[in-house]
């Protein structure tokens, strides 16, 4: 019985330490950097795309912050956490939010998804880069991940997407 035990410990220990793709720690890898066109005009908030009876959403006045610095999808019961660290230009900004674009639908097995902010109104100081780093998370069911490959988080400057 002890012999069992003691295997299976260290089975399970040489495992979490082994960069294969059965080890479930590593189903999406770390982020890695891909280009976006800074000149691709955002949808137009004040055109309605629903019906003029329904009410009306509140507008989310985030903008994308500078530039995403790392990206991590955890696995968890029932689905994946979303956790993405960026860098903002300026100090202050809260009410982070991942808005998924494309509805929230994968096009082509990607999932794509905004790093938003909101900018306070007397603007502060920049400062240092670590004082205006900020972290934001996004839970995901196993039924918005079928059939999904890649998730990738935009930014103003750039973009990074962790695959399966």
């Amino acid at each position: 019985m002890r012999k069992t035990v003691l295997l299976l410990l260290v089975s399970a220990t040489l495992l979490s330490a082994c960069q294969s793709r059965y080890n479930p720690v590593n189903w999406f890898g770390n982020g890695e950097e891909v280009e976006v066109d800074p000149n691709a005009a955002p949808p137009n908030p004040l055109l309605p795309e629903k019906s003029a009876i329904a009410r009306p959403e509140e507008v989310y006045p985030g903008v994308p912050i500078t530039r995403v610095t790392e990206l991590k999808i955890e696995r968890v019961a029932g689905g994946a956490i979303i956790r993405a660290t960026g860098v903002a230009d300026r100090q202050g900004v809260f009410a982070l939010k991942l808005r998924p674009l494309n509805e929230g639908e994968a096009v082509d097995g990607v999932l794509t998804y905004e790093f938003l902010g909101i900018h306070p109104q007397n603007p502060i100081g920049i400062g240092a880069e670590s004082s205006r780093t900020l972290i934001v998370a996004h839970s995901l069911t196993d039924q918005q991940l079928e059939g999904v490959r890649t998730i990738k988080v935009t930014a103003h400057q750039n973009a990074l997407q962790a695959r399966r």
